[in-house]
């Protein structure tokens, strides 16, 4: 036995580093710290800073001791590794109370406080779903989060270069303030991404704001912006054309039906931008704007989309009709839509014969996702269709919605039109059809 075991210990006592870190990478915090017991070279390969780079720290809502202790792992970390972080993520879990958020506020002053004299490394910061418009955020809790958050922003502004603050719901002044930080030093930012996505608390015109559009002339290279609708304006778009034409690659704008959406904004400002920033790709979330007048408005030919998402949710309106919007709206992007999301409450009308009719015209789409009520036959159509090479189709997410509880001859027919296609789909697809009562 003694005889067996030993070129074991041995070959573990001297696994080259990099394996020895590769095995430590995939421990969580309680193991790595056991592991690190067991002799100095383990002890070394815990406190190896590339083991620390990226972190996710969640904060659960809903009391228990193993959450409670996740209030005093974050602060720990940030002390023992906080030097080597590179890529933090916060994660807020269903906040619940008072107590909860206030809490947090007092973890987080110490742990960005501790960070902002530590680190140097810090490029990517995440914290999302704050929600901070929600009565659980006591006003003076709020204050002292926003300050304690602006803060640190001004002190990392030089090093960060991607912000999420998705989900923050602030107000206009108090998320301008947060934005602004950013080019606290030179009064100019070169941050590459921001997600500002529900950043702005519900209902607010952002579009006409002064102070917004002051603020966002201060950012000069942004890459990738996400953000609301109810931030766009002639003049936002003037001051991307104007700061970050050259480096501008994507813009990917949320339109829900809280958010103010009726502003006007002229083709020929998207024009100029589109001009300025070749590079640039548009992509829309649409949630419950579902109108054609409303999307119209919305969707100009002159804007570059790569993908468009329209999701009804539980939106329903009998004088409500989806055709227009296939038919007339969506072919003007024939030559540059690659994504279409359609999520449809459309059981007063089918629709098959528009939506293949859209698919075959947009001649560069190479992902579908529909949900919808649409027949059986519809797939088969398709299918054929890409089998003949009228369209490129690479990923086919179907959920065929049916108004009956029993849907076996529906699944019997797909089988079949699996069975007919199944080299194309096993070979050349992304492909994942199902029926759906929608009882």
């Amino acid at each position: 036995m003694e005889d067996d075991s030993e070129p074991e210990q041995r070959s573990w006592a001297h696994l080259p580093d990099v394996c020895l870190r590769h095995v430590f990478h995939w421990l969580d915090d309680r193991d790595r710290s056991q592991a690190a017991l067991v002799c100095k070279k383990w002890s070394w390969a815990m406190y190896s800073g590339s083991l620390w780079r990226r972190r996710t720290i969640t904060f659960y809502g809903r009391p228990s001791r193993a959450h409670t202790l996740e209030f005093q792992s974050a602060l720990w970390y940030v002390k023992k590794f906080g030097k080597y972080l590179e890529h933090l993520e916060i994660k807020l879990s269903n906040p619940y109370n008072t107590a909860f958020t206030q809490k947090f506020q007092v973890t987080m002053r110490g742990l960005l406080s501790h960070l902002s004299k530590c680190n140097s490394r810090l490029v990517s910061l995440s914290i999302k779903y704050l929600e901070l418009d929600r009565l659980i955020w006591k006003n003076v809790v709020r204050a002292q989060f926003i300050k304690t958050l602006a803060t640190f922003l001004k002190r990392m502004s030089k090093q960060l270069d991607y912000l999420n603050l998705k989900g923050a719901r602030v107000t206009l002044e108090e998320g301008c303030e947060l934005l602004n930080s950013l080019s606290f030093l030179t009064n100019k930012s070169f941050i590459s991404e921001i997600n500002i996505e529900d950043f702005f608390s519900l209902h607010l015109p952002v579009y006409s704001s002064t102070l917004f559009h002051q603020t966002m002339s201060k950012f000069h290279s942004l890459v990738i912006l996400t953000f609301n609708y109810n931030c766009i304006s002639d003049e936002l778009l003037d001051i991307l054309q104007e700061h970050s034409a050259h480096s501008l690659c994507t813009l990917n704008i949320k339109c829900h039906i809280h958010d103010p959406h009726g502003q006007v904004v002229w083709g020929m400002s998207w024009a100029n931008l589109a001009k300025r920033a070749p590079k640039l790709k548009v992509n829309f979330f649409f949630e419950r704007v579902m109108k054609h007048d409303h999307l119209a408005r919305i969707l100009l030919v002159e804007i570059p989309v790569r993908s468009i998402s329209l999701r009804s949710c539980y939106f329903n309106d009998p004088d409500w009709t989806m055709r227009p919007t296939l038919t007339n709206l969506l072919p003007a992007y024939w030559h540059v839509l690659q994504k279409l999301t359609l999520e449809l409450n459309n059981d007063h009308e089918l629709l098959d014969d528009e939506l293949l009719q859209l698919i075959l015209s947009c001649k560069r789409l190479l992902f579908l996702k529909v949900w919808a009520f649409l027949s059986v036959a519809f797939m088969e159509k398709l299918l054929q269709n890409r089998a003949d090479r009228k369209c490129i189709l690479t990923t086919i997410k179907v959920r065929i919605y049916t108004a009956r509880q029993e849907t076996s001859e529906e699944d019997r027919l797909l089988c079949d039109i699996y069975r007919k296609f199944k080299y194309l789909i096993d070979s050349e697809l992304n492909y994942f059809v199902i029926t759906y009562p929608m009882v």
